[in-house]
């Protein structure tokens, strides 16, 4: 959310002084409601010829799809409010609807005419609790720029919009919000998505749903194509005053944010008069949207909508506007996901937004949305996603990640960021040069608790060994409230060894993956590929692993752990760490065995052979 700091003396005298003159009959606006609002080809009204005490009117829809008028008082200009040489124009709305709900979260971008001509797009408020519908519009020749833009492909970084700004002790102006509506998730799933994007404006949350055009499936048998230029389907035509909705997640779930109309040609239309991300070149289906009904609230007054079928494709998150394509079509990010109940399968499907620094949090919502809708799951559920994440012209990369109960978080929620953090991990890697292909999972919910530990770990023989020995390890694993069970896993003394100390490393995954990760280069950006072979590397958290600890040189770079280096190598990677993601170590950690632990293992015990020389047992 944008705000904008003014002083008292700047606004005061003209937003109370002259109330009521030259406003509009009811009968003009009648007249003007039939008629419904001027087309974009309309000459624009000049920012240099607005002064206080002109009149004009603006279009928002309240109800249903038709834009009806409001009473528009111009109150003056507010020089630079925007920021040097973007000024801000000050109004007063009239008519029964406005000053019953004041200024609504949606309405931004309704497009407001004086004498015929498009003058700009209502998009600041005055504060919270204001009692009158005192309103910022932003200048039409400011939003023409957005347009006149040249095309950039891609998305790019969010900057972050958190209120900031230079408090004179005077009113805030704030952009009006932009209500986000999230269709088909739960509170808890709601209240992760605000906690992921606190400060980004995209934390105010509406009521409201998807239609036919926000689904997947309807966007398949469409041929993944949208509406032909200006026809919205069901909703009718898209014209200035419309309700207009951007849409970050679509498909069985839905996470879109809605504003109004200013400005539409055959082409391309704006929207807004603010920012919604302040994110640049953006790449987002456009849809209809209906109005169901408008939220009086001198707290957080709202629209509640509908969003109908995709009519294009939004580009541009500027400053001033946020302008799309006609016809155009969102690049996104699948994301199928099947979830195993016990007795059936389900599928789910949705398309993410391609934007780096919301793409993960909309993967996280939509994949822990997806976990908690198990009527299986209890206090006692666990859940084991599995899957793989593509990266165009890559092989795909594993996701194996866990939830159990008894952890800092909900086991649903455990799992989606165990899914999320693989994810991020590539999807923002700045070396990767491809798009995100697809991501798709499946789900098992395991109606107990799958927490397992390791209680002890002894040989089964002596400890001392020889060189090529096969020994024996006895595991004592503990799963959540059932009787403990031994695992024994044999594993060979590798023959090389000389006689010495050796240690011996049996435990979980977790821990063994810190092991191997503390063993890495350290104070350098992983490329893709390193991120890719660490993410393949990564073991599975319900086995049991043997891990030799030996005395031998062993070397990490990106995609490869050389084990067991010769002197001379290891001298020779030595001397060129500075210039190779290279991490040298004294000591390999080599996997030698492992077993099925029957759950999610955690602990980990250290034991210590004596290698003796001659021949072993074998």
């Amino acid at each position: 959310m944008v705000r904008i700091f003014v002083t008292v003396v700047g606004v005061a005298t003209i937003a109370f002084a002259g109330s009521g003159s030259g406003i509009a009959s009811a009968q003009a606006l009648s007249a003007a409601a039939a008629a419904g609002p001027p087309p974009s080809s309309v000459n624009i009204f000049p920012l240099s010829q607005v002064h206080r005490g002109l009149t004009g009117t603006a279009w928002t829809v309240f109800e249903g799809t038709v834009p009806e008028p409001m009473e528009v008082e111009i109150l003056g200009v507010l020089h630079g409010a925007r920021g040097p040489h973007r000024d801000l124009i000050l109004a007063r709305l009239h008519g029964a609807k406005p000053e019953y709900t004041g200024v609504v979260a949606g309405m931004s971008g309704s497009p407001v005419y004086i004498d015929g001509r498009l003058a700009g797009a209502l998009s600041y408020r005055i504060g919270q609790f204001s009692k009158e519908p005192i309103a910022g519009i932003t200048p039409i020749e400011q939003m023409l720029e957005v347009r006149d833009l040249p095309q950039i492909q891609g998305p790019v970084q969010i900057a972050k919009n958190d209120a900031s700004g230079i408090e004179s002790g005077g009113l805030t102006f704030s952009a009006m919000e932009t209500p986000l509506m999230m269709s088909g998730f739960q509170p808890e799933a709601i209240q992760v998505w605000k906690q992921q994007v606190a400060g980004t404006g995209l934390d105010v949350i509406s009521a409201g749903g998807g239609l036919s055009g926000s689904s997947a499936a309807a966007s398949d048998k469409a041929g993944g194509q949208a509406h032909p230029m200006g026809e919205a389907g069901d909703f009718g035509p898209i014209v200035p005053g419309s309700a207009i909705s951007l849409q970050l997640v679509r498909g069985d779930l839905e996470i879109a944010a809605t504003c109004t109309v200013t400005y539409v040609d055959p082409k391309q239309l704006l929207a807004c008069g603010h920012p919604v991300l302040q994110a640049g070149p953006v790449s987002l289906p456009m849809t209809s949207t209906e109005v169901l009904a408008t939220l009086a609230s001198p707290m957080n007054a709202f629209k509640i909508v509908n969003t109908g079928n995709v009519v294009g494709a939004f580009t541009e998150d500027r400053d001033a506007a946020i302008a799309g394509v006609m016809g155009g079509t969102a690049r996104m990010i699948p994301v199928s996901i099947s979830v195993n109940n016990g007795a059936k399968t389900e599928e789910r499907r949705v398309d993410v937004l391609d934007l780096p620094s919301l793409t993960p949090q909309a993967v996280l919502v939509s994949v822990y949305q997806i976990l908690l809708e198990s009527n299986q799951s209890s206090a006692l559920t666990s859940y084991h996603v599995s899957g793989e994440i593509k990266v165009r012209g890559e092989a795909p990369v594993p996701v194996n990640a866990w939830g159990t109960p008894g952890e800092a978080m909900a086991a649903q929620l455990a799992a989606a960021f165990g899914v999320a953090d693989g994810f991020n991990r590539m999807y923002a890697n700045a070396t990767r040069l491809e798009p995100m292909e697809s991501v798709r999972l499946h789900i098992e919910v395991l109606p107990r608790d799958m927490r397992t530990e390791l209680e002890s770990v002894r040989l089964i023989s002596s400890s001392i060994v020889h060189a090529g020995d096969t020994v024996e390890v006895e595991a004592t694993l503990r799963p959540w409230e059932q009787p403990a069970r031994n695992v024994r896993i044999p594993f060979t003394i590798p023959a090389r060894l000389e006689p010495g100390t050796l240690r011996l490393m049996v435990g979980g995954a977790a821990t063994l993956d810190r092991t191997l990760e503390a063993a890495r280069p350290q104070g350098h950006a992983a490329t893709e590929a390193a991120v890719s072979a660490r993410l393949r590397g990564l073991h599975a958290a319900d086995q049991v692993y043997v891990s030799l600890l030996l005395p031998e040189s062993q070397a990490s770079m990106p995609g490869t752990t050389l084990d067991s280096l010769p002197l001379s190598m290891a001298n020779t990677m030595e001397s060129e760490r500075s210039g190779v993601e290279v991490g040298l170590h004294g000591e390999s950690v080599v996997v030698t065995a492992q077993a099925p632990a029957g759950g999610v293992l955690s602990g980990q015990q250290i034991l210590t052979l004596r290698v003796e020389s001659g021949g072993g047992l074998h």
